[in-house]
């Protein structure tokens, strides 16, 4: 090949290279080198691994103490989240054989048809019985319902629906409607599992076109707005007890998914309340999840705040939802020199990331969907034009 002509098409290669994708790629690559289960399909909860790590999200106490070789079902969704985000602003095939090929197969080992209706349990269903969680399959239904938009292949509509399904199972009159958090200990309903719930509902919706789908997210939409929401602030509490206390924590993917299912509302029905909602949503969650941070260099900016990184990522997908309709590039400017200064500040030698975004606190236990939620980001970010 002509020598001119072959340093004119590397210029071109690395002037049209996406860093985003390509940290999303690096950050992938990691975690299946350090979190791959031998001879399966699945993944280890922590690097280093350690099963005797006690999960401190569950519902039974019994459960978590069980020794795991394999992570729980909500850490291992995250790939699924991860993929899908590379999928969709790559559309690259590579990602979609990487799904049909391992995380989708994984994935069906947590598939519980012991259980009416059929859904998927918190840990692997050949182990004894565990429990299944509305909001973990939540989580699933919106991954199956996107995947399906991309590729179109009728079967996994069919597995969004079935999830659908469940979801309705815990659905119910007690405190005027909602969904409960966790099938098997039905004492609180969370906005983890009505908000997202809406966002499901609202994709379905786009997908089939299927009036009853819309109908339902704007019944969980409402529900959760008039039993969940700070009304001070516009930032959601995390659940309300059947004896209607108030959870009060404020976490990110909450309101996140509040955001995101205003945005997908006014979408749809053009109602500028929805609008409203959303926008008032976002500057809330820019004002509580950032701080001012100065960097050694000198350097002042937003930086997200230390916490749950998939929560984060969570509410990252509500402003994503949010531009697609504004344009406002604030909020997802802030994200993006967040996930740059991380890049250099807060990963360790084996490309692992730390939870604090600032790098200063560092931890050598690193978790599986603390790494999905980075390679999530970066991959949506990487399907936008911010400049």
């Amino acid at each position: 090949m002509n020598g001119l002509l072959l340093n004119v098409i590397c210029a071109f290669t690395i002037a049209n290279a996406n860093p985003n994708i390509e940290k999303a790629q690096q950050t992938l690559d990691a975690l299946y080198q350090n979190y791959t289960a031998p001879n399966t399909c699945l993944l280890r909860e922590n690097y280093p691994f350690d099963q005797d790590n006690k999960a401190t999200y569950l519902a039974s106490e019994e459960q978590a103490k069980r020794r795991n070789e394999y992570s729980y079902l909500w850490p291992y969704s995250g790939t699924f989240s991860a993929v899908n985000a590379l999928l969709e602003s790559t559309e690259n095939k590579k990602y979609k054989k990487l799904l049909e090929n391992k995380v989708l197969p994984g994935l069906e080992e947590y598939f519980d048809t012991r259980r009416e209706p059929f859904a998927y349990s918190s840990y692997i269903s050949s182990q004894p019985l565990s429990d299944r969680f509305y909001d973990d399959n939540v989580w699933l239904g919106i991954d199956f319902t996107d995947s399906y938009r991309m590729t179109g292949k009728q079967a996994y509509l069919e597995k969004a629906k079935l999830i659908w399904k469940f979801i309705l199972s815990g659905k119910d009159d007690v405190l005027g409607g909602g969904i409960y958090w966790c099938e098997q200990k039905k004492e609180s309903k969370n906005t983890c599992s009505n908000a997202p719930g809406a966002v499901f509902a609202l994709k379905l919706f786009q997908a089939t076109q299927d009036d009853a789908y819309l109908k339902e997210g704007k019944e969980l939409y409402e529900w959760t707005k008039k039993n969940l929401e700070d009304s001070k602030d516009h930032l959601y509490f995390d659940n309300i007890s059947l004896n209607k206390k108030i959870g009060r924590a404020k976490f990110a993917y909450n309101s996140g998914q509040m955001m995101q299912a205003a945005a997908l509302l006014y979408q749809i029905t053009k109602q500028k309340s929805y609008l409203e909602d959303a926008q008032n949503i976002a500057e809330a969650c820019h004002k509580h999840f950032f701080t001012q941070f100065t960097s050694p260099d000198g350097q002042t900016f937003q930086l997200l705040k230390k916490g749950n990184i998939w929560f984060t990522a969570v509410m990252l997908r509500g402003f994503i939802e949010l531009y697609q309709i504004d344009h406002n590039k604030t909020y997802l400017t802030d994200f993006q020199k967040s996930l740059d200064y991380a890049w250099h500040h807060a990963r360790d030698e084996w490309g692992l990331f730390q939870t604090d975004w600032s790098g200063t606190d560092k931890n050598e236990k690193k978790w599986l969907l603390t790494q999905a939620a980075f390679i999530e980001m970066y991959g949506r970010l990487g399907g936008i034009d911010l400049q």
